[in-house]
Parts: structure tokens; C-alpha cells; sequence
């Protein structure tokens, strides 16, 4: 089975993160967790979620001082990364190959073993450094794929409008979705 890295920083955003394990779960993806101290921290404030929650939606999880890890290593056999949330200081380290932790590291190798790697930013607004850095990340082969919600399925609340935007993040990483709906029907 295909495994999916997910990386959760301190970025607010962590519903996004817990609706998108949700989601390959559904799918039939198994996926690895690295989370931040920050990530931790925001998903206890803004979901009620512990650590021991978040390990019931994966097959494993990473701690970021985990540095020996399998995710640090271009051999370990992931189809790709998407770090949902990712913070304005994430994205700085992959644009400019500084990698300080686990999270940070296996997004390095996503780049340089040319897999894909997805850093769902949240921040706004953004500043010329913010901006320059996604211009080096997308150079290094990374997407940017800002958290915007889309408002032509007509949402009745938050909740669907996050399922809708992890479903549409799901597919553009080339994973069957059934059921998403469609501009013009």
C-alpha cells in the first residue's frame, strides 16, 4: 500500500490536518504523521485533538527531534509529502534547504528524490520574504497550495468547506474522489 507523509506545523490550520487524515483513511491511503511541538500545541487549541487522538487517523507517528527517523531518508518508500498547515518558517527552511528537524528534513527529501511535496500555506497577508520564498520553493519542485476555501459548492458551514478543500487537495494528489462537486453542476 502507497503511504502519504503528513506534516503538521504550528501554523493555525490544524482542522485542515485532521479533515485530510480523515480523508485517506476514507480513501484507502495510509499515511505517516510528523508533527511539531507548535503543530501539537495549535491542534490541542484548535480542535480539542491530544497526540494519542491523532495516532487513531495514521499509521504512525513522528515527533520533530526524531531525527533518525525513516522519513529522513530517501529510501523510505513514501509517494509524497503535504505539510497542512505549514507555517511562514517551514516554508523558509524548504525554500532554502535548511532543514532543523524531522518535518523539515523529509520535505528535503521529497525535493531531492523529485516526489511530490505540498506545503498548504495559511498565513495572511504575506510579506515580500513570504513571497519570495514560495517563488524558491515552487522552483525547488514544490506546490504551494494556499488553504483558500471555494464558495461555488455553497458551503452550509466551516466544516464543509475544509472537507471540500482537503477532498480537492486529495485529488490533485492524483487520488480518486468520488462525489466532489463540480463548477457548472
Amino acid at each position: 500500500m502507497e503511504k502519504l507523509l503528513v506534516g503538521i506545523t504550528g501554523a493555525s490550520g490544524a482542522p485542515y490536518a485532521v479533515a485530510f487524515l480523515r480523508v485517506l483513511r476514507e480513501l484507502g491511503v495510509a499515511s505517516e504523521v510528523i508533527i511539531t511541538r507548535p503543530g501539537e500545541e495549535v491542534l490541542r487549541h484548535e480542535t480539542g485533538l491530544s497526540l494519542k487522538d491523532l495516532m487513531e487517523l495514521t499509521e504512525r507517528l513522528y515527533r520533530e527531534d526524531e531525527i533518525s527517523a525513516p522519513p529522513a531518508s530517501g529510501s523510505a518508500a513514501y509517494r509524497g509529502m503535504v505539510i497542512i498547515p505549514c507555517t511562514m518558517g517551514t516554508l523558509s527552511a524548504v525554500a532554502h534547504g535548511a532543514a532543523r528537524n524531522l518535518l523539515q528534513r523529509a520535505a528535503d527529501v521529497m525535493l531531492k528524490e523529485r516526489r511530490p511535496l505540498v506545503l498548504v500555506i495559511r498565513e495572511t497577508p504575506l510579506n515580500l520574504i513570504h513571497l519570495r520564498n514560495m517563488v524558491l520553493a515552487t522552483e525547488a519542485g514544490a506546490v504551494i497550495y494556499p488553504a483558500m476555501p471555494a464558495f461555488y459548492h455553497r458551503s452550509q458551514n466551516i466544516e464543509d468547506m475544509i472537507e471540500f478543500f482537503v477532498r480537492r487537495l486529495a485529488e490533485f494528489l492524483g487520488f480518486e474522489v468520488r462525489n466532489l462537486p463540480r463548477w457548472g453542476t
